[in-house]
């Protein structure tokens, strides 16, 4: 396992750019599945789970070529489902939750489909009820084998169906989405996950010949189709990369500019870095966020305690809550981190209290934070990353504490984050990895 040796406590200054979408890559690219034809995306993150799911798919039979840097071709014309039944593929798919999500297009275009316990970021509870209970609304049939935990899916004919979903769930609504499209009749989802990504979704299968209405809302409407063809698509810039060199910058007290934001797919992010009191401007489609020594947490209008909790889109990703954690913690004022939808994802925090932070861990879903307003620099320390963001939380409070420390179990942060210490020591960050 790999490690970061961080010398922290340096000013960056530059200009940086977010990776193409994690979630959204892992959505698009089993949306291949879906057609024989040829297709093309771009911006493309070269990260460890994008890497893993293109390797899936290839093992699956799809010719995959990669044509230019986060630009790939891919061609499912001759698929080997048996692969699914396979060791390799239960290990594969046991690193990487979002392998789920090639069980709809299987279904759709073969009829039948294979599931291992899915794997991912240790952060509680992620069940596959969403998927499943969709996919049975469609005419799907499971049965689950106990001794190697797997689920086998069959669906002759897929038929179109009103839902309600229990939770809007992304890669959920994605998984039945992707399914729906080749139903015959019409498909209805209800409180269906409506961000970016699931919209960006929905336009790459209608340019392929879907027929999706009520795009960007949680009502979506699906006339099942005969046959999908091939396009080209274009993955957006990542959000929670987006959010995660914002709160950097106020924590190393940096001027940095972020470049190509796609601002309008932000959505509450950027006020919720506001509500910290963190200074940016809007640059056409950049974000400019200056050198700040300090920034006050807002508190709500009667004076009461700032709370800043997770929701299904348009509300707060629960992926950036850790990075606003860490990010508080140098804030003058307190803070109420509400992390709802995640039972486990606030462990980390006992990490930022050995370095100094002023942190009550409540319970599992909340922290209350007392912001040291950089009177009290963050210790360096050594750690070890739990997971994809809280691993990024933690690289954040290593470069902002006056001293080297160290973080192991890079590879959680390589899974989702691109050559990030390449990119931030062009901002005159000190980083080494070890191997």
């Amino acid at each position: 396992m790999g490690s970061f040796q961080i010398d922290g406590g340096c000013r960056l200054h530059g200009e940086i750019q977010p990776q193409g979408a994690k979630n959204e890559a892992l959505q698009v690219i089993c949306a291949t599945l879906l057609t024989p034809e040829e297709v093309i995306l771009k911006n493309v993150p070269e990260i460890v789970d994008v890497h893993n799911l293109i390797s899936v798919i290839s093992e699956l039979g799809v010719r995959v070529q990669k044509l230019d840097a986060g630009k790939y071709s891919f061609t499912a014309e001759q698929i080997n489902i048996d692969y699914l039944l396979s060791e390799e593929y239960k290990s594969k798919s046991a690193r990487l939750r979002g392998s789920v999500m090639i069980i709809g297009p299987l279904l759709a275009r073969f009829g039948k489909g294979f599931i291992p316990k899915p794997g991912g970021d240790k952060i509680g509870r992620r069940r596959l009820d969403t998927h499943l209970n969709g996919l049975i609304n469609l005419g799907a049939r499971f049965t689950y084998e106990h001794k190697n935990e797997y689920y086998s899916i069959e669906a002759k004919n897929l038929k179109g169906t009103s839902m309600l979903l229990e939770e809007a769930s992304v890669t959920g609504t994605a998984n039945i989405l992707m399914a729906a499209v080749l139903a015959k009749g019409t498909t209805t989802i209800y409180n269906a996950a409506c961000e970016p990504y699931i919209q960006q979704l929905c336009k790459m299968l209608n340019r392929m010949g879907a027929n999706i209405q009520g795009i960007g809302s949680n009502l979506l409407t699906i006339k099942g189709v005969k046959l999908l063809s091939g396009c080209k698509h274009s993955i957006l810039p990542d959000m929670i990369e987006v959010g995660s060199f914002i709160g950097l910058a106020a924590m190393t007290e940096s001027e940095i500019t972020i470049k190509k934001v796609s601002f309008e797919n932000l959505g509450i992010i950027p006020r919720s870095f506001e509500k910290l009191g963190i200074k940016f401007e809007k640059h056409k489609d950049d974000i400019y966020i200056p050198a700040q020594k300090s920034y006050e947490i807002e508190t709500f209008i009667d004076g009461s305690i700032m709370t800043i909790d997770d929701a299904p889109w348009p509300g707060l990703t629960p992926d950036l809550l850790s990075v606003l954690l860490v990010v508080a913690t140098q804030a003058k004022g307190s803070v109420l981190i509400h992390q709802k939808m995640f039972e486990s994802r606030l462990f980390f925090v006992d990490k930022l209290i050995d370095m100094g932070a002023q942190i009550i861990l409540c319970d599992p879903h909340r922290a209350t934070v007392i912001g040291l307003n950089k009177q009290v620099k963050l210790r360096p320390t050594v750690m070890t990353s739990p997971d994809i963001r809280a691993g990024v939380a933690l690289l954040i409070a290593a470069l902002s504490a006056e001293g080297t420390s160290t973080i192991h179990n890079i590879d959680q942060i390589d899974r989702g984050y691109q050559d990030i210490d390449g990119r931030l020591k062009a901002l005159g960050a000190k980083i080494t990895r070890i191997d």
